[in-house]
């Protein structure tokens, strides 16, 4: 079988010695020379078109008619016509009969690429056609026969699908009676270099250029890259990469501009090098708890320049705005700040006292800026002010109970 196997890979142009691609090639040389359908389950770009070539050329069918159709691609409103054909006049621009793909390729295999894109009213046509061989033309009431091997694939989530009457169920479980499940570029991390290597010599043929390579840094952080586009991402960076950048050594600052960190939801991401240790469900957790805390802090320091305003203090911001928004964003204290010092103040001339300055000067007094400490403080005086009560206090500082005790907990306060 391992002899096999090669020559697939070689006649097919399959890269990779991974677990995952091995037994995907097994199961399409064993399922071959049978009529049975078949699934091929796997991510947008991990090379699904290539497994129905395979079964096609490994079965009985070989000689006959191999078409690939791509469901997504054809409207809803023609799709039954080039599935099944159609009859002179059955619709609008019907000016003549047509032959479908199942009456073409009788005998040989249809690949429906993308199936789970099919409406509802094909998949009953495609579902007669698994059960009977039977379908009709559209606008035609003469019933048909065909014998056609069909090889489905797609990158939905049926389960979700069907529970949402997206799909039929009975057509799933007919065109699901043989899966093939194609890993994803990130589950055969082994086979990373490999195909690296292969688009690079094509790329450098194909454009008369020297072959790219890689330093071991940088290889160590395309192997560790999610490769959210898989093999057909890898392909295309591999291409630009040849093409734009004049050093054939590319180190890991190069590959800066061509691997896009990949988000989750509105929260950042980090590389993954020298984090194999941690999850990536793990790293969700902590940024999610990260932006609570920056916007609880945003809340808190809104809500000390309000109580403050209140009490007759100082109102405005004691930093400029954008500069404690920077320090907010990025998770760091604010840079500490100068005491203010308050000048003293010239009283106007009284109109009976013509001839005679009177100053009135305020005391020169340093008074603590610090943001912790004005919090502390409006934390004791709402408590204060509703004898202990958190809730109450929460509600009056504008704050959540939780994030009041938190904060109770945090400065000591009894």
């Amino acid at each position: 079988m391992s002899k096999e196997i090669l020559n697939v890979k070689q006649r097919f142009g399959l890269v990779g010695n991974s677990i995952g691609i091995e037994r995907a090639i097994i199961t399409a040389l064993q399922v071959a020379p049978t009529d049975m359908s078949v699934l091929i389950v796997g991510e947008s770009g991990t090379g699904k078109e290539m497994f129905p070539k395979i079964i096609h050329q490994y079965s009985a069918r070989k000689h006959q008619q191999y078409i690939a159709v791509n469901c997504g691609a054809i409207p809803e409103g023609t799709i039954d016509s080039e599935l099944f054909g159609h009859e002179k006049g059955a619709f609008t621009g019907a000016i003549d009969s047509r032959k479908g793909y199942f009456e073409v390729a009788d005998g040989g295999t249809i690949f429906l690429d993308e199936v789970g894109e099919l409406p509802l009213q094909t998949q009953v046509r495609l579902l007669r056609i698994l059960e009977t061989g039977e379908y009709m033309r559209v606008g035609s009431s003469k019933m048909l026969k065909t014998n056609v091997r069909i090889v489905a694939a797609t990158n939905a989530n049926f389960e979700n699908a069907i529970r949402e009457g997206k799909f039929r169920e009975d057509l799933f479980y007919r065109l699901n009676t043989v899966p093939i499940k194609l890993p994803a570029l990130r589950e055969r991390k082994e086979d990373i270099y490999a195909l690296f290597t292969r688009f690079a010599s094509d790329s450098a043929e194909k454009y008369k250029f020297e072959p790219i390579r890689l330093t071991p840094e940088a290889l160590q952080i395309v192997e560790k890259y999610r490769w959210p586009g898989n093999i057909r991402q890898l392909k295309n960076v591999v291409e630009q990469m040849s093409i734009i950048e004049r050093d054939r050594m590319l180190t890991p600052d190069k590959l800066v501009n061509y691997l896009p960190e990949i988000n989750v939801g509105n929260l950042p991401t980090l590389s993954n090098v020298g984090r194999e240790g941690e999850s990536h469900s793990e790293r969700e957790i902590l940024f999610k708890v990260l932006f609570d805390m920056r916007k609880e802090i945003r809340e808190l320091r809104q809500m000390v320049y309000t109580l403050m305003d209140n009490r007759g203090n100082i109102a405005t911001p004691y930093v400029a705005e954008p500069e404690l928004m920077e320090h907010v964003h990025h998770n760091l204290p604010a840079k500490p700040m100068e005491p203010t010092i308050f000048r003293p103040t010239v009283q106007p001339e009284p109109a009976s006292n013509k001839g005679s300055i009177i100053e009135d000067t305020e005391e020169i007094q340093e008074e603590s800026f610090s943001l912790i400490d004005k919090e502390k403080e409006m934390i004791k005086l709402a408590l204060d002010k509703h004898d202990g009560k958190r809730k109450l206090a929460a509600e009056e500082l504008g704050i959540s109970e939780r994030t009041l005790y938190r904060k109770i907990k945090e400065y000591d306060i009894n």
